[in-house]
């Protein structure tokens, strides 16, 4: 497993900030700095931060909506959640806003949007209000999961493509097609690419060696090598690269947890060319998983089109 293994440290070369590493495979804690008021040469610079680190936390900024909404607009367009309307309020359509009390918590291993063609480049949350004791959230490296596999396993992935949906949001018709393996177009590293919260099936696969692999992979992210969690207090900003990393919500807390946070959309996936073709399903419609169908209508519906999957 090809995790650094140099010592926790701390950053000041170079930066403004002060820059404290959490742990071997991701994740720093950057203080000295507000974020309310960054501009100029300090994006790039905090761009390049998060690039080298995956998930960055910065205490005591207590940020209102509008300057959080500032913040983002500096790394790329800004949108609401494209299901839960619901969490957005009419005053900042750019905010979305999840509580606890009213069944906010993600805690299934994911990746942000990754049922639309082009998800979200990156997440930017505040931590409104937790709890004094649980309530944390780990993230997981997807270079270092992907660079964890065999050789041959990771040759087998390389080659294959899988489908994801909207299916917690209660929108299975949301869906598309991305690389199981995806390329950082910057470093050339690749990363593995999918999740138990969002992906359904293997395409070149039949379902029971789809349900096989896909159980394997979802598994093998979470392991704790390739992993940082963090503690919240409230106030605290943290921000993380969508494309090449997971996150997850510990559910062992009492009380409410309340955070709002606003997505860079953006992402552009870039499948490498086909190297196998979809699994032809040959069983009998009755006979089919929910997945099998829900894969044939997306094949069906993007060969009409004329267009890619």
């Amino acid at each position: 497993m090809n995790i650094s293994s140099e010592t926790l440290e701390t950053e000041t070369a170079d930066l403004p900030w002060t820059v404290k590493r959490l742990a071997p495979a991701l994740g720093a804690e950057v203080t000295g700095i507000d974020l309310a008021t960054l501009a100029g040469d300090d994006i790039p610079r905090l761009t390049q931060l998060l690039h080298k680190h995956m998930v960055l936390f910065f205490p005591g900024q207590f940020m209102s909506a509008e300057d959080q909404i500032g913040f983002g607009r500096h790394f790329g367009h800004l949108e609401g959640h494209p299901n839960l309307k619901e969490r957005t309020p009419e005053e900042h359509p750019e905010l979305f806003r999840l509580a606890a009390s009213s069944g906010g918590i993600a805690d299934e291993w994911h990746t942000d949007l990754t049922f639309l063609d082009r998800p979200s480049l990156m997440s930017i949350l505040n931590m409104k209000t937790c709890p004094a004791v649980g309530g944390d959230t780990m993230w997981s490296n997807l270079f270092a999961a992907y660079e964890g596999l065999s050789p041959p396993l990771r040759d087998l992935c390389d080659g294959l493509s899988a489908l994801h949906d909207a299916h917690p949001h209660g929108r299975e018709d949301r869906m598309t097609i991305h690389p199981v393996v995806r390329i950082d177009p910057d470093s050339g590293r690749k990363a593995l690419y999918v999740s138990e919260h969002f992906t359904r099936r293997i395409v070149e696969m039949s379902a029971q060696e789809s349900d096989h692999l896909l159980s394997y992979l979802t598994n093998w992210v979470k392991q704790p090598v390739f992993t940082v969690r963090y503690n919240w207090s409230a106030g605290t900003i943290g921000m993380w690269d969508n494309r090449f990393t997971q996150h997850y919500v510990l559910n062992d807390f009492t009380g409410e947890r309340v955070i709002e946070r606003v997505t860079v959309m953006g992402d552009q996936v870039n499948p490498p060319p086909a190297k196998y073709p979809p699994f032809p399903e040959s069983a009998k419609r009755s006979a089919m998983s929910r997945h099998d169908r829900q894969l044939v209508r997306h094949l069906r519906v993007a060969e009409e089109d004329g267009g890619a999957a």
